[in-house]
């Protein structure tokens, strides 16, 4: 483990991968932390803030380029750990560690432009009427340490220095990260990374720290700790609701950024089949069996007005997925999990198997599913509207498009929907796009959610139970918004601000005045 600059061993119960590939156990064995060292790191932490959150925007810009840096001097030992606890190919590992490092250098890009500061300033009106208006000034703070739960699914880009950590970092706040039990080698060489770059980077000792923990006992002392001031999560919605309610439970409620749990619609539009039903069935298959269905935005709902061009759609996916070999999954209890999903849906009265892809031959390996039903029957099982994590999807076929509206309106908030149309679609979409808005973070048009841009305007987060805060987003540089919160400076004296609302601005921001942006 990594407490503040110090590497530990922990006392706790014995962590160790397992290669889904084989089903061998990896070595060495990581062992977890205590109660103790939980409360170590998190103090330390809060010992760090105060130093750290002040950082000069350029000294924290350059550290986050540090860690990329460092990540990428890791080499090729890297990408071979994460490929035998993961079983993810080396492309895609490799892939993911461009992501991770880029998602870093784009942090550095925000913390240097400064706008998250959100730097405002209403002038003093002595002489207004009927009453004078004192001098406003506010700025966004770092909201206080931490706390990063590392995902099984992306053993980079949304784990120990992935965008929760990256985002935080940014916004001036310490982490303290837990890292996930699946890939616990992968986890500690990305720790010596960030380790390294705390040190070159002249960062206080406490800024990182890195956990390890069977069970939920450090996951829940984690957000427990009265030092802890928010969480980010990604993983599934029974583990995010428990920690919303460890959270909830606290002295001092801390907000918990959970993304949980998404089947991302797709709706299938008659003008898009007539014109290419069976171009649109292959690109779902793909979609659906990218890195074996385990993205959160992987298309788990199909829904498609019922008519003669369904059957080119249907005919693509089959192709599609019946074509394709079986997939390793990310760890053993995934792919149970999986297997349990896909028997649930093949038993269930009313639903039929369209598409089976082919029989595993690996002990974790799994073969994709299209299953169907009616329109009907959906609404009344809202069992049917359950996420199966991995390659397994529904078709859903409605009467018109009335019983399609009525279907998207009864379905869970969502981090993507996406609609395949063409321009005599058009009415159709105009109607259905307010409660798209409604219900999903991302809209994508001829598309498909998998493939998420780290950017500025990206939007990774939907409402409950795609995300437990439906107005915040875990990739794209808004994330940062969520480790931040407002300060309002009334008549403080000059020497007593911070440097991004004195007069003369001092750092060349870009500053709103009395409602004007400008750098003055």
């Amino acid at each position: 483990m990594l407490i503040g600059g110090h590497a530990v061993r922990g006392s706790a119960a014995m962590i160790h991968a397992v290669d889904p590939a084989t089903g061998e156990r990896l070595e060495p064995g990581f062992p977890g932390a205590t109660p103790t060292d939980v409360g170590q790191a998190c103090a330390l932490a809060w010992a760090a803030f105060p130093a750290y959150r002040e950082t000069g925007l350029e000294q924290r810009a350059a550290f986050l380029e540090t860690i990329a840096d460092e990540i990428v001097a890791l080499g090729d030992a890297l990408i071979e750990r994460a490929m035998r606890e993961s079983g993810l190919p080396r492309p895609r590992l490799e892939g993911e560690r461009g992501r991770t490092c880029g998602q870093l250098r784009l942090f550095a890009d925000v913390v240097r432009a400064g706008h998250f500061l959100d730097a405002r300033i209403d002038p003093a009106m002595p002489d207004r009427q009927p009453l004078p208006r004192v001098d406003l000034r506010l700025r966004n703070i770092a909201i206080g340490p931490v706390a990063v739960f590392g995902a099984s699914n992306f053993p980079l880009a949304f784990s120990v220095a992935g965008g929760d950590t990256a985002s935080a970092l940014a916004a001036g706040c310490p982490v303290v990260v837990k890292a996930h039990n699946a890939h616990p080698g992968t986890s500690a060489m990305i720790a010596s990374a960030v380790r390294a770059a705390v040190a070159r980077s002249g960062m206080p000792e406490g800024v990182f720290s890195m956990l390890y923990g069977a069970g939920n006992e450090i996951g829940t002392g984690l957000v427990a700790d009265a030092h802890i001031k928010a969480v980010g999560f990604t993983g599934s919605r029974s583990g995010g609701l428990a920690l919303m309610k460890v959270a909830a439970e606290r002295r001092e409620p801390i907000p918990v950024y959970a993304e949980m749990s998404s089947i991302n619609p797709v709706i299938l539009l008659p003008g898009a089949l007539a014109a290419r039903g069976e171009a649109i069935g292959q690109g779902f298959a793909a979609a659906l069996q990218l890195g074996a269905g385990q993205f959160c935005t992987n298309p788990g709902l199909v829904l498609a007005i019922e008519g003669p061009d369904v059957a080119a759609f249907v005919k693509g996916a089959t192709e599609g997925i019946e074509g394709a070999s079986p997939q390793t999954m990310l760890t053993p209890g995934i792919h149970a999990a999986y297997e349990q999903g896909v028997a649930s849906f093949a038993g269930h009265d009313g639903v039929s198997t369209v598409a089976r892809g082919a029989e595993a031959t690996g002990r974790y390996q799994a073969s994709a599913r299209l299953f169907a039903t009616d329109g009907d029957r959906f609404l009344r099982d809202h069992a049917l509207q359950a996420e199966i994590f991995g390659s397994a999807s529904l078709l859903v076929r409605v009467k018109d498009a009335a019983a399609l509206a009525n279907v998207l309106e009864a379905l869970e908030g969502q981090l993507t929907v996406s609609v395949h149309m063409e321009d005599s679609d058009r009415e159709t979409v105009a109607q259905l796009l307010p409660t798209m808005e409604i219900k999903a973070g991302r809209l994508l048009v001829n598309g498909f959610g998998t493939g998420v841009e780290v950017s500025h305007a990206m939007v990774h987060g939907g409402p409950y139970p795609a995300t437990s805060d439906g107005r915040t987003t875990s990739v794209g540089t808004l994330a940062i918004r969520r480790f931040l919160r407002p300060v309002c400076y009334q008549d403080m004296p000059q020497p007593l601000l911070p440097d991004a609302l004195r007069d003369g601005n001092p750092l060349h921001l870009w500053r709103m005045t009395d409602g004007a942006l400008s750098r003055d």
